[in-house]
């Protein structure tokens, strides 16, 4: 879009998941919205015009906090539910952490669009979770893991689903359109492809709130 070893300038904030982890656990939304405040207010400091958070479930306290943060952002339901669309997709299969499957955020961007949202039984889900924050996060990359995210996919293929959001950063390390049974839909990737657009397009940012 730019021309060879062109992209727009990026600023980086990666504040350590592991200070807000107990937060999550204890269900300190408060907490957890101290340190993504901070990542943001980083990004201002530094001269950034919007924000993106490529980590889908830190979107619960986002929505909650948006409009007190110093920067717009991209929200990557948004984002990912916009592409559901555009690929004329109606049931959508979900993976991601439990508070990803379970929580509002999919939930809601999906049904302001009609879309129906599916995801995998009680078991299932906790065997996703598991994986992902004790070994994808690890870079621990068990080949049974793998096949059992792929059976997760099928078992969602079979219940209607049209497609599946990849609804966490670490799941599209072992699961891609060569292996998925169903379409995939990576929110990391989709976030930073529109991301570029709107760096380099010409649509006006507000001061604060998500960007449409």
């Amino acid at each position: 879009m730019m021309g060879a070893h062109m992209h727009p300038p990026i600023i980086l904030s990666a504040v350590p998941m592991g200070l807000s982890m107990p937060a999550w656990e204890n269900d300190d939304l408060d907490e957890v919205a101290m340190h993504l405040s901070e990542g943001v207010e980083q990004l201002s400091n530094a001269g950034a015009d919007f924000f993106i958070c490529p980590d889908n479930t830190a979107h619960i306290v986002l929505e909650k906090i948006i409009f007190r943060l110093p920067l717009p952002g991209l929200h990557i339901a948004d984002v990912v539910c916009n592409e559901i669309v555009s690929n004329g997709w109606n049931k959508v299969g979900l993976l991601g952490t439990n508070w990803t499957m379970n929580g509002r955020v999919y939930a809601h961007a999906l049904k302001s669009r009609g879309l129906e949202k599916i995801i995998p039984d009680e078991r299932t889900r906790h065997f996703i979770n598991k994986a992902i924050f004790d070994e994808l996060c690890m870079s621990i990359f068990n080949p049974e893991t793998i096949k059992g995210f792929i059976s997760a996919i099928e078992a969602l293929k079979n219940k209607g689903a049209d497609c599946v959001i990849l609804g966490c950063t670490e799941i599209p390390l072992i699961i891609t359109e060569d292996n998925s049974p169903l379409p995939v839909l990576d929110s990391t990737r989709l976030l930073a492809k529109h991301a570029v657009r709107i760096a380099t397009g010409d649509q006006p940012l507000l001061k604060r709130g998500w960007i449409k």
